[in-house]
């Protein structure tokens, strides 16, 4: 589920080709020895990095600096970029202590250093360094507390990320990163009416950069003015794959189109989460009389062909004939384009995804007897991309605290963590854990086990969105710089009827863990016998 972006654009920071190096990529690979423009270089490696082709865009980076260890510029570019697109610091520090051996007053390549230290967990490091950094380069104050405010966001200390740009403002720094960080700052505080002048200041400095568009948009959708935000979120960077990329040359769905009669394509751009949650506007379409194909990763795809059983589920490599739609769209886009004004347009048919029959009773079997039985997910999935990686480390927590916390009840519990969090239950010996998950081959699977339960307890992350989209019972463990999608206060969501949020007040889940903990065990006193 993707919901977060980098507070500053670390993109900014890639050097502009000089007026004497080679200007188009040709010239580079035809003459290796020749350093390629740093403009290009960058270029070049973030179309393999953005397509998710990791690999032959570190290599690139790498093979190219080896080359050329004297060109300080490429060095900087390929950090901002691995930095950017990888959680691979190691090579990021490798190549900014390359900068500074040659330029050791370069301040961007002292920040990216410094905000390594904190996001590897050296709070106190990282900010005794940008300490140092401001007495020795006050020219500079403005750009260093861009860097300062953007490390403590992205490891959740929105509130002092605040207290340094207050003082930056005071002294009258104003940038549109400094700006964008504060209404950041404010929207993760959970006061996003707030954050919205800050942003709109924002963008009067620096009208074109999607970082702060995207940030709007969702501050927008998180104080709940839909109508205002969709049409932002629309203008989004489309997050497309390169087996996906030919969707970008085809005509986008927007809301004046009449659908009627037309083929149109929807696709998951972003997360499992975000399909969830709002494949629900597929129905708008087809009641529209559009001819709606879906085309969703290998995990979803059982699981909306039975609940869309008049749409056709495709996964995205077998899709090969472009010219048959008129019109595709990425699955977030649809509360924009069937016009979802407020909270009354969310569509009410809950549960609008459903499980296979015989799925549930192959799934039922592997159930224990005896209730009431609650299922636990406590992680996110784990992501390589930093910004996302850093969301993931704020969202999720461990299996210990969690069982910590609610454990021992007088319940079954039921794992419904799947990926690398699992391997957390080798090591618990406390009250028993049924782990059904080794048989689980997909959502449809999953969905299934949530039908034989009673309760299921989550962190933000897409199993919450799987059981509310079917009507169950679903407790949500939220963090408390909360995504835009839960808004900033309640204790349920109009986007799932049958969910109960629980809102984390600080940055340790602790004291939210024993809120859940004490409400289970009086929902567990007052289920029937």
């Amino acid at each position: 589920m993707i919901g977060d972006r980098m507070t500053h654009d670390p993109q900014s920071l890639v050097p502009r080709a000089v007026d004497d190096a080679p200007s188009t990529e040709e010239a580079w690979s035809n003459n290796p020895g020749m350093p390629p423009a740093p403009e290009k270089f960058a270029e070049t490696c973030e179309a393999l990095l953005g397509v998710g082709d990791g690999m032959a865009g570190l290599k690139l980076i790498l093979e190219t600096i080896a080359v050329h260890q004297q060109e300080w510029q490429l060095s900087m570019a390929g950090a901002s970029l691995v930095l950017r697109f990888t959680t691979r610091y190691d090579i990021v520090e490798i190549l900014l202590r390359n900068v500074i051996r040659l330029q050791p007053d370069k301040v961007p390549a002292q920040a990216f250093l410094a905000h390594l230290q904190i996001v590897r967990g050296d709070l106190g490091g990282g900010c005794a360094s940008f300490a140092r950094m401001m007495a020795t380069y006050p020219e500079h104050k403005a750009e260093i507390g861009e860097f300062i405010s953007m490390s403590l966001l992205e490891v959740g200390y929105p509130a002092e990320a605040l207290e340094v740009l207050k003082s930056l403002f005071k002294d009258g720094d104003e940038t549109a990163s400094l700006l964008n960080n504060a209404g950041c700052a404010l929207e993760r505080l959970n006061r996003s009416t707030e954050a919205l002048p800050w942003y709109e200041k924002a963008l009067r400095r620096d009208s074109g950069r999607k970082a702060i568009i995207f940030g709007y948009a969702c501050t927008l959708i998180k104080a709940g003015q839909f109508e205002r935000g969709w049409p932002v979120y629309f203008g989004r960077e489309l997050q497309i794959g390169r087996q996906q990329e030919w969707l970008r040359a085809m005509p986008r769905l927007r809301p004046e189109v009449d659908v009627a009669g037309k083929r149109i394509l929807l696709f998951q751009e972003q997360g499992l989460g975000d399909t969830l949650q709002f494949i629900r506007h597929a129905s708008t379409l087809a009641a529209r009389g559009a001819r709606v194909d879906i085309s969703v990763p290998q995990p979803l795809i059982r699981l909306l062909r039975h609940s869309f059983p008049d749409m056709t589920v495709l996964e995205p490599g077998v899709i090969s004939e472009a010219g048959a739609y008129d019109y595709v769209s990425p699955i977030p886009d649809l509360p924009y384009i069937t016009g979802m004004r407020t909270v009354h347009d969310i569509p009410a048919a809950v549960p609008y995804l459903s499980e296979v029959p015989s799925d549930r009773e192959r799934m039922g079997a592997l159930l224990p007897s005896g209730r009431p039985r609650i299922g636990l997910v406590w992680a996110g999935e784990r992501r390589h991309r930093s910004e996302f990686a850093l969301a993931d480390m704020r969202r999720s927590i461990s299996f210990n605290d969690m069982a910590g916390a609610i454990l021992p009840a007088d319940a079954i519990f039921v794992n419904l963590q799947f990926g690398a969090p699992r391997e957390e239950l080798k090591a618990w010996t406390g009250q028993m854990i049924y782990d059904p998950m080794g048989d689980v081959r997909d959502l449809a699977d999953t969905a299934a086990l949530m039908r034989g339960l009673d309760l299921i307890i989550s962190v933000d992350t897409s199993p919450v969105h799987l059981a509310g989209a079917l009507g169950c019972p679903v407790w949500l463990i939220s963090r408390w710089d909360a995504c835009w999608r839960w808004g900033d206060e309640g204790t349920g969501s109009p986007w799932y009827p049958t969910m109960r949020v629980f809102r984390s007040n600080q940055r340790s889940f602790q004291p939210v863990l024993e809120e859940v903990a004490k409400a289970l065990r009086l929902w567990i006193d007052m289920c029937p016998g």
